[in-house]
């Protein structure tokens, strides 16, 4: 990565943080400079001049940046440490302030729907990993999780299954090879297997069905106490993710995906481990 494409990374995850586009620019322009006055940052960041010290009153408002009230003024950039701790407390205050402010609504007076027939949708895969990880949070008696693909075991899934195992929850989870088999089986106190359900494997080049079972390429499949279900697929071509959830002992996504789980467990190569 080039010296200037690390600038306009640094300016875009600012943005993403809050900072308004100019504001970004004078932050990471001044977080290379000892001090800077007005003319250098705007110079080095082509924020026009009159714009740089609205911004800089802004990031002094923000605790990032810190003025030398003298002719003419300097302006210097706070560590950058204590500038990531500052933008993470100021986002953070943000999540209390949303969680607080959609409670305080309260609830609906309307009738709840009965969600026997309810399947519900979710697109991206780190809204996928977070849904995924609340359910097993929710869990209280048992998690069958059967991975489809390598990419969903990140370090996050692992700390949740742990907690879930350290709180009696019993985990059973399917593979498709022996190497995540034995790679999860080290770290989590879980009943592993080679998952029977072999529509789950990616098909080789020579498939005559190779198309249209990539269309279908499976995540991961979360059961959750037997009546929770989540289910996710993944586009080849773009990376995408996609899933479906349901809830309900009764509702027909959760009926059909848990006598699938159950074929994959009776059909799985060591049932025993």
């Amino acid at each position: 990565m080039t010296s200037n494409e690390r600038y306009e990374h640094a300016v875009d995850l600012l943005q993403q943080l809050g900072l308004k586009e100019y504001e970004a620019k004078c932050f990471v322009v001044l977080s290379r400079l000892p001090k800077g006055t007005a003319k250098q940052i705007s110079e080095q960041s082509d924020v026009p001049r009159t714009r740089v010290y609205d911004a800089t009153r802004v990031l002094e408002a923000r605790g990032l940046v810190e003025v030398q009230h003298s002719s003419p003024q300097y302006f210097r950039a706070v560590p950058i440490d204590e500038a990531v701790e500052t933008l993470r407390q100021q986002y953070e205050s943000r999540f209390a302030d949303l969680r607080d402010a959609v409670e305080g609504l309260g609830e609906s007076t309307a009738e709840a729907d009965d969600t026997v027939h309810e399947v519900w949708s979710l697109s991206g895969s780190e809204g996928i990993a977070t849904r995924t990880q609340q359910l097993i949070d929710e869990a209280e008696d048992e998690i069958v999780l059967i991975i489809g693909t390598e990419e969903v075991l990140s370090e996050e899934l692992f700390e949740h299954l742990s907690d879930a195992a350290a709180n009696d929850i019993s985990l059973i989870i399917g593979t498709l090879s022996e190497g995540v088999r034995e790679a999860i089986d080290q770290r989590l106190d879980a009943k592993v297997f080679i998952t029977g359900l072999d529509w789950l494997k990616a098909p080789s080049n020579d498939d005559e069905n190779a198309v249209i079972r990539k269309e279908t390429a499976i995540g991961r499949l979360l059961m959750v106490d037997r009546e929770t279900i989540f289910v996710s697929s993944l586009d080849p071509a773009s990376g995408k993710e996609q899933a479906v959830f349901g809830r309900g002992f009764g509702n027909g996504l959760v009926v059909i995906v848990r006598r699938l789980m159950a074929t994959g467990l009776l059909a799985s190569e060591d049932p025993g481990t």
